[in-house]
């Protein structure tokens, strides 16, 4: 990862993707409200191979903008080696989790939302759109996926 001269393939790019989503500690979570009013937060995550999974409280802005709408972008790594995504997201509190989520996101995080109160709840993002791209050499080829299904 990182720059490069000329573009990668489209196999390494999706191969270092799948590896900021297994490895990234944090990512920023863009909404937007009813009006329009965008919302830009960093949160701890944990990919389960097939969903992105984040935790924050219902209440907060990020919060209920996902309840509405289930829309959200993901962006992971730096300006010059990014990974964006966009997903439709479905809340759950910590009593619905499927096995074993809780627990995978809360070691991979260092921090366990089921222990910060009900008020934290979970969200699983389904990606339908994935780009990855460094420089502008990466910008015309940069689908990963489209439509939820991966390219490769």
């Amino acid at each position: 990862m990182g720059t490069h001269a000329g573009p990668r393939p489209l196999e390494q790019r999706h191969r270092e993707a799948l590896d900021r989503l297994e490895h990234d500690k944090d990512v920023w979570v863009a909404t937007a409200d009813a009006d329009g009013e965008p919302c830009l937060v960093p949160l701890a995550f944990w990919w389960d191979g097939e969903e992105v999974w984040l935790s924050t409280r219902e209440s907060n802005p990020t919060g209920r903008n996902l309840a509405a709408s289930g829309r959200v972008r993901l962006s992971f790594g730096d300006t010059r080696d990014v990974v964006l995504v966009g997903g439709t997201a479905r809340m759950m509190t910590a009593d619905g989790l499927p096995a074993g989520v809780g627990d995978a996101f809360a070691a991979k995080g260092d921090w366990d939302p089921r222990k910060s109160g009900p008020a934290y709840v979970y969200y699983a993002v389904r990606p339908w759109w994935v780009q990855a791209w460094g420089t502008v050499v990466e910008i015309q080829d940069r689908d990963l996926m489209r439509d939820g299904v991966w390219l490769f």
